[in-house]
């Protein structure tokens, strides 16, 4: 269920520095990893096995030229359709990944932020969640998890943001190269543990920037200038010291 953030001084700065148990087994392990071993790896979350990319790693595609599609239904709300193939930028480490032909199925919540450039071109910039509702296996007709649970899980997903969005937000005020910001952090409640939050959702002078996280590194995020980003989690750490 989603929480609200909670100040616990006492926690803070070991949390921020140390975000997840994955990153502080990759500080230990010695040598040179084979990625496929860990990838296929039995790996616990909430006290339930899975497999896969371990939490805190990323993918990057490339998008080819795609197809989108939308259709009006009131003056606010757009039916979309996009259809594309994309690409991992590199190459997946060898023996790792699922067989050829597994599907999946996602649920997307996204922020797009839109910019006309000309009368027929717009930059476009998307962040956000996606949570999977089902998968099927490559040598399998059947779904993971039938339609009716697909919709429960999709509902409790949508709750929890709900409740994510009426919660507290963390404020946000500075200035950076001459310019003041004001907005704030939302955290995203599945990575609060102890009260600290490692990922936020963004906006400040009324536009959304996307989703900030904590990484070993310092803090990330997509699309946005590094003095920035720093500057924002400065004020992140401020709050929750």
């Amino acid at each position: 269920m989603a929480t609200t953030a909670k100040r616990k001084p006492e926690t803070k700065k070991k949390a921020l520095e140390e975000p997840t148990l994955e990153i502080e087994k990759k500080r230990q392990a010695p040598g040179k990893k084979d990625l496929s071993k860990s990838y296929n790896a039995f790996k616990q979350y909430g006290g339930k096995q899975y497999t896969g990319m371990a939490i805190g790693r990323s993918h990057h595609w490339e998008y080819d030229q795609g197809d989108w599609k939308e259709t009006k239904i009131t003056p606010d709300l757009w039916e979309i359709f996009y259809a594309v193939t994309k690409r991992r930028k590199g190459h997946a480490p060898k023996g790792s990944g699922v067989p050829v032909g597994t599907e999946y199925h996602w649920y997307i919540l996204a922020h797009q932020n839109v910019k006309k450039l000309n009368a027929n071109d717009y930059s476009t910039e998307m962040s956000g969640l996606k949570f999977k509702l089902a998968h099927k296996r490559a040598d399998s007709d059947k779904w993971s998890t039938k339609a009716p649970t697909q919709r429960k899980h999709l509902v409790k997903f949508l709750k929890e943001i709900i409740a994510q969005l009426e919660s507290d937000p963390i404020p946000l005020t500075f200035d950076y190269e001459g310019v003041h910001y004001e907005g704030e952090g939302i955290p995203i409640t599945e990575t609060c543990h102890e009260g600290v939050c490692y990922e936020l959702s963004i906006t400040l002078n009324d536009k959304n920037l996307g989703i900030i996280r904590c990484a070993k590194s310092g803090w990330k995020m997509d699309g946005v200038e590094k003095g920035l980003v720093k500057a924002i989690g400065n004020q992140i750490f401020l709050y929750f010291e």
